[in-house]
């Protein structure tokens, strides 16, 4: 139940208590009995086998969840949250699924990657519009997904490149059904791309494909869910 971290440590995201990058793993500080962590850019997160979500790093957006801006060299636990099953870290915000089935997001807000219907930063957690049944998360450089019970994806936040998956490259400020796609078992997400498993156990992705990310053979984008080659 120890989290151990290494790497790049100018933000203190690493949890160790300096500033100082470390090449060979390092305990991250006053944490245990974790079950689940979570890496963004610069900050990391956890969830403890209690339901509290603890957060350290680079804190410029809020993205800790703690109320202030104030980067963290040790974990410091996220304000209101309970219950927490699941969590994940985009470039600057963060994310957790309750297990009540809701989502709730704080940090940067920009592109509407909180879902909450707006563009405002969160210093704390805000609840997803309209999402609910949720069963797991992933969270992009700036864009948000979601797995519903039901087999259906939901995505939210910036669409530059169509990494929504619902037709457009149109940023949403609240979760909107990624289109065509069904009876999904897993869901992740890269920085401008998104990914999902199908029960069949095929792979779809949808998003920026420049470095051929999509898997589907070219390097075009795609704002809809194509399958992945082979």
């Amino acid at each position: 139940g120890t989290v151990w971290a290494w790497g790049d440590n100018g933000d203190a995201q690493l949890g160790n208590g300096i500033t100082d990058e470390c090449i060979t793993p390092t305990g991250v500080q006053n944490l245990a009995d974790v079950m689940t962590v979570a890496a963004g850019s610069n900050h990391t997160a956890a969830v403890a086998s209690d339901g509290a979500a603890w957060t350290w790093g680079n804190n410029l957006y809020g993205q800790l969840g703690d109320g202030t801006t104030t980067d963290k060299a040790a974990p410091v636990q996220v304000e209101g949250m309970a219950d927490v099953i699941g969590i994940a870290a985009g470039a600057y915000h963060t994310v957790a699924l309750k297990s009540d089935g809701t989502v709730w997001a704080w940090g940067f807000n920009f592109f509407g990657q909180l879902g909450d219907g707006t563009k405002t930063d969160s210093l704390q957690p805000v609840q997803v519009a309209g999402l609910s049944d949720v069963m797991e998360i992933a969270a992009g450089a700036y864009h948000t997904a979601a797995l519903k019970n039901d087999g259906t994806v939901w995505a939210w936040g910036s669409n530059s490149f169509g990494q929504l998956g619902d037709g457009t490259k149109t940023d949403r400020l609240q979760p909107v059904q990624v289109a065509g796609l069904s009876n999904v078992i897993q869901v992740a997400a890269g920085s401008d791309h998104t990914l999902a498993v199908k029960g069949d156990g095929t792979a779809w992705s949808w998003g920026l494909n420049f470095l051929g990310q999509l898997g589907n053979g070219n390097q075009t984008d795609s704002a809809l869910p194509l399958q992945v080659t082979g």
